[in-house]
């Protein structure tokens, strides 16, 4: 078996052959993110990839990034390490389970947290970011309809900070749901110059005790340019810590530990499990072997982009 440095060697090495470039998710582990072209939020690398001449994408992330990848480059080979690599909020979201809630509310708008299947996005008016969601919804009238979903606590903040009174579907994140007050306070209580970031997956009380809330790009950025802050308590998926501390080497960054720490999904401390399936190993073998890919179907892409596509001309 080859080591981690062979690994990498081979990996960039099949990717200059081959015309492929990786994608790595803040979320993926360090190696990973170090192997890779781009790393980043999961629709700004599937539009990364789109703009690229590769004609090979491996999407270092969870299986729906790898479906946007595909619906944006649908002439392109979309690789995933792992098949398995799933994600907990899109599951909370079945398409005809959203099918069957848009029959019950006729005249309603979907809009529809990019953290969903391709099937749900087909079903879907506009897609939005962590980033841009309160600038889109900003965007209809006042008094539309909307059913917001499928991150409660996305669509809840939303709804505080524009006034409106979205339908929001009861889904979540494992990790970020995992996030509490009394740790953060615990942590602050032992770092009181830190700011606390949360991202705003978190829970209402954890975002009202965050002096920076936003997407881990925001949280990044946000690090990158206020660098007379020394210190930080991170409220997000720990993986982003990496990006953090590379291009903020003089800042310490001290991730929230999970509320509890009971067997079963989510119980491996602040990480997604899901995330820390992409290995080197497995992208080295997807790379030679060209699979596992990730397809959708055609009439499901048709529609699916066209919620991307609204959401690029409101942004």
């Amino acid at each position: 078996m080859l080591k981690k440095e062979e690994l990498s060697r081979e990996i960039r090495k099949m990717c200059q052959q081959k015309q492929a470039v990786i994608l790595a998710h803040y979320y993926t582990v360090g190696e990973v993110q170090d192997v890779a072209d781009f790393i980043g939020d999961s629709l700004a690398l599937a539009r990364k990839a789109a703009n690229t001449d590769a004609k090979i994408i491996v999407m270092c992330g969870v299986h729906f990034m790898a479906e946007t990848c595909k619906i944006l480059s649908p002439d392109k080979l979309v690789l995933v390490p792992d098949m398995n690599a799933g994600c907990s909020l899109a599951d909370s979201c079945k398409a005809e389970d959203l099918a069957k809630y848009k029959a019950e509310h006729p005249g309603y708008k979907v809009v529809s947290y990019v953290n969903t299947t391709a099937a749900v996005k087909a079903l879907t008016d506009v897609v939005v970011t962590s980033g841009n969601a309160k600038k889109i919804i900003d965007s209809f009238p006042k008094d539309e309809k909307i059913i917001f979903g499928p991150d409660y606590n996305l669509g809840s903040y939303i709804n505080s900070v524009t006034g409106r009174e979205m339908l929001l579907w009861n889904g979540g994140c494992h990790v970020h749901e995992r996030f509490s007050v009394e740790e953060i306070a615990k942590l602050k209580k032992q770092h009181p110059q830190a700011l606390v970031m949360a991202h705003l997956e978190c829970k209402g009380p954890v975002l009202a005790m965050a002096d920076v809330v936003g997407s881990t790009a925001v949280m990044l950025q946000y690090a990158q340019k206020h660098t007379e802050q020394q210190e930080y308590i991170v409220a997000t998926e720990a993986g982003i810590l990496h990006e953090m501390e590379r291009t903020c080497p003089n800042t310490r960054f001290y991730p929230v530990p999970p509320a509890v720490s009971e067997g079963g999904v989510g119980c491996h401390c602040n990480e997604c499990e899901y995330m820390k399936m992409n290995t080197l190993q497995k992208i080295y073998d997807c790379l030679k072997n060209e699979t596992p890919s990730v397809t959708v179907d055609e009439t499901v892409a048709r529609e699916a982009v066209k919620s991307i596509n609204r959401m690029l001309e409101l942004s």
